[in-house]
């Protein structure tokens, strides 16, 4: 959501203090030491239970040899395993905190963390070679090479007096110091910076850097400013590499500001970047804090999950897949068998050009004319910044967080977001370089709201007042949800199957049957978007007739669109002329499709549509997921039965639901079917095998213990039981819902 929000902790909340060290194990935060007060440094240990808000004061163990780590402030800390290695910092050598005298710090320490919560105690290890000379406001991250496995820690520059730039290696296995010789343009000495690792990369970022042009390590009292370069370090190769040099100029402001005592942290392959200060003020006699937050996109995100069916119709499908962490949207696309019409020219659909970004008190970007023209999508409209967004706002560049893009390619190649902020609608373009693709890392602003506008975290409730009921039959609304997982919550994920089978092929379709996943129990509220995919009075409507089957090697994915949500409804994909490929086949900086001027194909009834989906961040588009294979529904059978809820009991459960919406007739009887073990599962896990637990005219089934324990827990997402329901009519039976009844890992792991 990009909200703060400020939790309410109890406990023992630790006073404020700066240049304290903070490691993040889990769900769990340490923080040790800082300076609580000016000449007045702590010693002291907090660990905070974030999934609690629970501050605790904790007291290890003393070394058995020597003392524990005195008062100081500027230190690294940082964890690998259940360990984390303090080193160095600012000690007062003073008693009279007001009587300042500084000593730099080399000492280290190693604090041994119990599991889940608490520590046991401090430990000086013993090390061979040369320790690093002392320093404060240093960094110090470590990093295991995947193919060696023995991990390394590596200190960088601080200040001792002087600022340093000097490079160090702590092998943690052998306790050996070293100095490893590098390769490339060495950043300028400096402190109070940050240095991260994503892969193989230490990303270092901003600092007080010496004032001089030449960059000469200066006397004590020499020029000192903040900077805003931005290098990495390939740990694998010792190679620095410079992305934004220190003298780069940035008038238009649109690359992070110049700054100190900033914060960093990756997520993932995403690197945000928060606040800092920007230099001293002479004429306030005062630092100056920034307030803003950035991240860096540093490759493109890996492939997503397979396309899971929720439900079939006639004419439509509602799909979803897995999150991907840190991305800016999905790229849908699909193909079928039969020709699809290709389209000379490309005439208009008049979809409308803008969309607006509402927000409670909240914003939206401008964008920004010095930033890389951006990619035409469908039309969106967004009610609330809080809920989810579906789709990706019509001609909003790939990046949604942001209106502008850093390519950073080894040289100073810029296009970055103006760090401006204002309730007003986006701002489009119709050009579709802002869609090329690179490996380069991207740096982007993040767009954060106050906490006041923060949304609540929705709390479980009674499983009756929180079941949804898809209506497939809206195909131009995206419904996005998002479940806990536990059994004793009984939550259920539906789905819908072409007809009561007994085989499951996720990804190769005899019986044209999916397995799905749209949760329908304690459901998140979704937001409703008009993905510009239906009810246009413009579109291209070709006449529903047979066509005959075209060869593998004719075959073209189309664009169904790009949507910022895991889930879509699919009614309709987008032709492209017979010149023109689609998005995935294209050439980096080659000419992008303008969605708005593209004819828009109806899906058949009866079909076979194959789909894979990528995911997009700012560095462009990854690869696709695995393909999965659909059918939409025949005319005349019923629809799927609706609304499936299951409730718990002692010795069983209880297993209801609602008539299909269009039951083209009338119902004759209704089938629920169980996922069981079997010896086809282990050859092929991919094909659940099914057997019959109920057969009648009523809605609901009881599903016994018996039956239970001889049922298959489904991996392939999350851990679950798996039904099916499935109505029939004079014609026949017609597509089943098929539902996955989440279990926790201990009661999956048990059965």
């Amino acid at each position: 959501t990009n909200q703060w929000f400020l939790p309410a902790v109890r406990g023992d909340i630790p006073p404020g203090c700066a240049a304290h060290g903070f490691v993040c194990d889990g769900t769990r935060i340490l923080v040790f030491g800082g300076m609580v007060e000016y000449g007045r440094y702590s010693n002291d240990l907090y660990e905070l239970q974030a999934s609690r808000w629970l501050w605790k004061k904790v007291k290890p163990q003393a070394p058995s040899t020597g003392s524990p780590p005195c008062p100081r402030l500027g230190h690294s800390f940082s964890l690998y395993g259940n360990k984390c290695y303090l080193f160095g910092g600012l000690a007062n050598e003073s008693e009279d905190s007001n009587n300042n005298i500084p000593r730099y710090l080399n000492d280290f320490y190693e604090l041994e963390l119990q599991h889940g919560s608490g520590v046991v105690g401090w430990s000086i290890p013993v090390t061979k070679g040369i320790l690093p000379s002392p320093r404060e406001s240093h960094t110090a991250i470590v990093y295991c090479r995947k193919d060696l496995g023995n991990p390394k820690m590596y200190i960088f520059g601080g200040m001792c007096g002087c600022r340093l730039n000097d490079l160090w290696e702590l092998d943690i296995e052998t306790m050996t110091w070293s100095r490893p010789e590098t390769k490339g343009t060495v950043p300028l000495p400096r402190s109070l910076h940050t240095a991260n690792v994503i892969g193989n990369k230490m990303y270092v970022f901003g600092g007080w850097v010496p004032q001089s042009a030449g960059g000469e390590i200066s006397a004590h009292d020499g020029e000192w400013k903040c900077t805003g370069s931005f290098s990495y370090l390939n740990l694998d190769t010792t190679e620095w590499i410079g992305l934004i040099s220190d003298c780069q100029e940035d008038k238009s402001n649109l690359l992070p500001g110049p700054r100190a005592g900033h914060c960093a942290v990756a997520v993932g392959t995403r690197l945000y970047i928060w606040s800092g200060r920007d230099g001293y003020r002479k004429a306030w006699n005062n630092q100056v804090c920034c307030k803003d937050l950035w991240y860096l996109d540093t490759e493109k995100p890996p492939a997503p999950s397979q396309v899971q069916l929720i439900r079939a119709t006639t004419n439509s499908f509602q799909v979803k897949w897995d999150e991907v962490p840190t991305v800016e949207g999905y790229l849908l696309q699909l193909h079928a068998d039969l020709p699809v019409p290709s389209v000379a020219g490309v005439p208009g659909t008049g979809v409308p050009e803008t969309s607006v970004l509402s927000s409670q008190g909240g914003s939206s970007l401008h964008q920004s004319p010095q930033s890389l023209p951006s990619v035409p999508y469908p039309e969106v409209k967004v009610d609330h910044p809080s809920q989810t967004n579906n789709v990706i706002p019509n001609n909003v560049q790939v990046s949604l967080s942001s209106n502008s893009l850093l390519k950073v390619e080894g040289k100073e190649k810029v296009a970055a977001p103006e760090n401006k902020i204002t309730q007003e609608t986006m701002k489009n373009h119709a050009d579709a370089t802002g869609f090329k693709e690179s490996n380069a890392p991207s740096l982007l602003p993040v767009c954060t709201s106050s906490p006041q506008t923060s949304a609540n975290v929705g709390e479980l409730h009674d499983l009756d007042k929180r079941t949804v009921n898809p209506d497939a039959s809206v195909s131009s609304t995206v419904s996005s949800t998002q479940t806990m997982v536990t059994q004793q919550a009984v939550k259920t994920e539906s789905s819908s199957t072409n007809g009561a089978v007994v085989k499951d092929e996720t990804s190769l379709t005899t019986f044209n049957s999916k397995s799905e996943a749209a949760e329908t129990t304690y459901v998140m509220p979704s937001t409703r978007v008009n993905t510009g995919q239906t009810n246009d009075s413009h579109s291209s409507k070709t006449p529903q007739r047979q066509m005959a089957p075209v060869k593998t090697r004719d075959r073209q994915w189309y664009d169904v669109g790009i949507f910022k949500n895991n889930s879509a409804v699919v009614s309709q994909f987008y032709l492209l002329p017979e010149e023109t490929l689609n998005i995935s086949n294209k050439m980096e900086g080659a000419d992008v499709p303008d969605y708005r001027l593209l004819k828009k194909q109806d899906l058949f009834p009866g079909t076979v549509y194959r789909f894979r989906v990528a995911a997009i961040n700012g560095c462009g588009v990854g690869p696709f997921s695995k393909i999965s294979e659909f059918k939409t529904c025949i005319p005349g059978f019923p629809g799927a039965p609706s609304t499936v809820k299951i409730t718990k009991s002692v010795d069983c459960i209880h297993l209801s639901w609602e008539p299909p919406a269009s039951p083209s007739g009338n119902i004759l009887e209704y089938s629920a079917y169980l996922a069981i073990r079997s010896t086809q599962l282990q050859e092929n896990p991919s094909q659940l095998v099914f057997m019959r637990i109920y057969c009648g005219l009523k809605t609901s089934c009881i599903v016994t213990a018996a039956q239970l324990s001889n049922a298959h827990v489904d991996y392939t997402s999350r851990p679950a039981i798996v039904f099916r329901i499935s109505a029939k009519n004079e014609r026949g039976y017609g597509p089943a819902t098929q539902v996955r009844w989440l279990q926790d890992m201990k009661t999956s792991s048990s059965k």
